[in-house]
């Protein structure tokens, strides 16, 4: 990857002030504000190849012949859409500042993709890998008891794991979760998963830890909080225990959980909540799911299908 250090200073300056102002305003995660680091460094280098050597000087057809790059180099056209989707957000920042007259991508339109979602579980094979037996420890054991409690309701990725003083007292069923992009999101959890989440908390975790007021609510053997490649760990572990496929990723949870919903007929917007997308609009993945679902069920029971 380019450095921003070795592009025109211009380009570096530009570079700095955008991801700063991401990092502020937006409160982008650090892997977030990298991945477009990455895109806008390359960009820049490749503009400046083309004489483009500041803001001031990117034309839309520098844009157009970056995108062919991408393409003539065999990156995938979610890759490049990612590409001119931030190249297309330095410059309506630069524009806004002045720094350039005319943002050059106003015209250039993003590419079509078919949105689709990961191979996601059945509703048995949820079950199956829920009901798993874990490791023997007894503290791991109501650990895994509580973390595969919430997975029942939600597949949610978090980082670092759930906050011990985030849950509601007033209403202990609604637990805060705070997640990707630094968003608190209040969920429902279950019986099963209260009862499991409460005996973990009242048990095996103090046990971890030392205290029952430690930071986190989930815990690792050596009584440190669990971070998002433990529990990456935790459902491969569960998985091949279960006898499910390798592939299985808290991800897979995450779209399972979304997808039994709306096939459960819950409201869009409730989902939109749980999963704590921004918009409808990026949860309104799930509705072809639901047809395909609809579907296949007219197909298998009515009289004429």
């Amino acid at each position: 990857m380019p450095a921003s250090n070795a592009l025109p200073e211009e380009h570096a300056l530009a570079l700095a002030d955008f991801l700063e102002a991401l990092r502020v305003e937006a409160g982008l995660a650090r892997s977030t504000l990298l991945a477009y680091r990455t895109d806008l460094a390359t960009f820049l280098a490749f503009v400046t190849e083309k004489g483009a050597r500041a803001p001031a000087a990117i034309r839309a057809s520098h844009v157009v012949d970056w995108l062919a790059d991408r393409r003539d180099r065999g990156l995938a056209e979610a890759t490049v859409a990612r590409g001119l989707a931030a190249a297309r957000m330095l410059l309506r920042h630069l524009t806004l500042e002045g720094k350039v007259q005319r943002d050059p991508t106003a015209l250039i339109a993003a590419p079509l993709l078919r949105r689709s979602l990961p191979r996601t579980l059945a509703v048995d094979e949820v079950e199956k890998l829920l009901e798993t037996p874990g490791r023997n420890r007894l503290a791991c054991r109501a650990r895994s008891r509580a973390a595969r409690g919430a997975v029942r309701l939600r597949g949610a990725r978090q980082r670092g794991g759930l906050p011990a003083d985030g849950r509601d007292r007033a209403e202990p069923a609604r637990p805060a979760a705070h997640g990707k992009g630094s968003k608190t999101r209040i969920v429902p959890l279950g019986q099963r998963a209260k009862t499991a989440l409460e005996a973990w908390m009242n048990g095996g975790r103090t046990k971890l830890s030392g205290s029952a007021r430690a930071e986190r609510v989930f815990l690792t053997k050596s009584g440190k909080p669990m971070s998002r490649l433990d529990a990456w760990r935790a459902v491969k572990a569960a998985a091949r225990r279960a006898g499910l496929p390798a592939t299985i990723s808290p991800h897979t949870l995450r779209h399972s959980f979304a997808t039994h919903l709306v096939e459960g007929g819950a409201d869009l917007r409730s989902v939109q909540e749980m999963l704590g997308h921004a918009s409808i609009a990026t949860t309104e993945v799930y509705t072809h799911v639901d047809t395909e679902h609809v579907t296949s069920l007219h197909r298998l029971y009515h009289p004429r299908a």
